[in-house]
């Protein structure tokens, strides 16, 4: 019997794919940061039954069309923008993704980023490095405080929820918003929803959580950056295209917003000549929201878990678009 096709878009631990091996045969793209070219990917899916890819890979419409035997695409994150899901659908693909897992480990690098901007951390450890530190003064390097603030969080979800958790811890004034109210938060961390204007008019930090669709793509435009007091610290840790760059540049440049605390960009890697990088009051950092060694071998084993459920025609743990799984799963 001729086992199942299955690619993996990532050098990965072996101990945590060999399972995979038993029962499929498994070639993985041999880089841990560079892509696998789109070209290369066409030709890899023509002959999969499964896919387990990241956030770099665009699954569109065209590499589908060509993949008669792929059954499941297995995301190696909770968002799934890089995948037409509208097209997988189409063609019978479940497609996987990695919720849950990650929620903790996320709100702890927001909320590490959100001290880091306020509090002007990467700075004054490079002001120290580099030599500058020559004496005191009541101001040197003087940041904003976090306690008894407001923080708004655009995104409610399980992240977002998280969040909210750890700023309680701080005593913050927590307001949210959301496409739907979130009522146990409001019931449980004491979280207040509001509109998004009104949200980014009141709140001392602004936390970006939503995922990205057609509706949030460049939300945080130059006219709500205009609305956000002038002490407002912005912090990103969801989706680079959420944000307009451009305005937030402008923004950060004419004193419209305090800082901005950057997980994710429009286009990534980032250029290390992007005028963002330049700014001494935007802390950026490449994408590691979920990026504990616990958490992303728990994200690859979901990815694997779901792999290996599809391919013995059992329901994988988390789906995108379950209407899909009844022509092949049995329970």
């Amino acid at each position: 019997m001729v086992k199942p096709y299955v690619f993996i878009t990532r050098k990965l631990p072996e101990e945590l794919v060999q399972p995979l091996r038993n029962i499929a045969a498994v070639e993985m793209w041999d880089q841990e940061e560079e892509p696998v070219p789109y070209e290369l990917l066409v030709e890899k899916t023509k002959k999969a039954a499964a896919l387990l890819t990241m956030l770099s890979d665009k699954m569109d419409e065209n590499i589908m069309k060509e993949a008669p035997h792929l059954k499941v695409i297995a995301n190696l994150a909770v968002g799934y923008d890089n995948i037409d899901i509208g097209a997988a659908t189409s063609r019978g693909i479940v497609v996987c993704n990695t919720p849950d897992v990650l929620s903790d480990t996320t709100a702890d690098l927001t909320f590490g980023l959100l001290m880091a901007t306020a509090r002007r951390l990467t700075e004054a450890a490079e002001y120290v490095k580099k030599g500058e530190w020559q004496g005191w003064s009541p101001y040197l390097l003087a940041g904003r405080d976090i306690h008894h603030k407001a923080i708004g969080i655009i995104g409610m979800g399980n992240i977002g929820r998280a969040l909210a958790k750890r700023a309680t811890g701080f005593e913050m004034e927590i307001l949210y918003h959301n496409r739907s109210r979130q009522l146990e938060a409001e019931k449980e961390l004491g979280a207040t929803y509001c509109s998004f204007d009104e949200l980014i008019t009141r709140s001392d930090y602004i936390v970006c959580l939503t995922p990205l669709t057609n509706e949030t793509k460049h939300l945080f435009n130059a006219e709500a950056f205009k609305k956000m007091k002038k002490s407002a610290i912005f912090i990103n840790a969801s989706r680079g295209a959420v944000v307009d760059e451009d305005a937030l540049l402008q923004a950060l440049k004419e004193g419209e917003i305090a800082a901005a605390g950057l997980d994710v960009f429009t286009k990534e890697p980032i250029d290390q000549h992007h005028p963002l990088l330049g700014l001494s009051n935007v802390v950026a950092l490449p994408h590691i929201g979920s990026a504990s060694i616990e958490t992303r071998t728990a994200m690859i084993q979901l990815c694997i878990d779901n792999i290996q459920l599809m391919l013995e025609s059992h329901k994988p743990k988390t789906v995108v678009n379950k209407d899909v799984l009844a022509q092949y799963c049995s329970s």
